[in-house]
């Protein structure tokens, strides 16, 4: 569920681990950002699938106040969490998933080079 709400609505990490409850606006369909990259505050489209999923998910955990609580105690007391997910945990998640996958970062070398005018 985290990670599909990371690329629906095109997150980075730490953004999506600092969602609160309150930053989904359903009747604008939106989700607010709160300090996004150079702290700022910013307003992504919420598609209405996610939107869907997300409330699902959240009559799972009932949490009042983070969208994706720590469930060091288990599914059935997320709703006492103070904490969100771990981002190690997400990390060694991601990794393990990406590796399961098959997928490999690609780095192209790219050629840097000056125009220069003749003399």
């Amino acid at each position: 569920m985290f990670f599909f709400t990371l690329y629906s609505l095109r997150l980075r990490l730490g953004e999506g681990l600092r969602l609160q409850i309150g930053d989904i606006d359903a009747d604008r369909m939106r989700a607010q950002v709160r300090n996004a990259k150079g702290n700022r505050d910013r307003f992504v489209p919420l598609p209405e699938n996610t939107l869907q999923i997300l409330r699902r998910f959240w009559q799972t955990h009932c949490n009042p106040a983070s969208l994706f609580p720590n469930r060091k105690c288990g599914l059935k007391k997320a709703h006492l969490a103070t904490t969100s997910l771990d981002r190690g945990g997400i990390q060694t998640t991601l990794r393990q998933v990406t590796r399961d996958c098959g997928l490999k970062k690609e780095l192209r070398h790219t050629a840097c080079a000056t125009v220069m005018p003749p003399t």
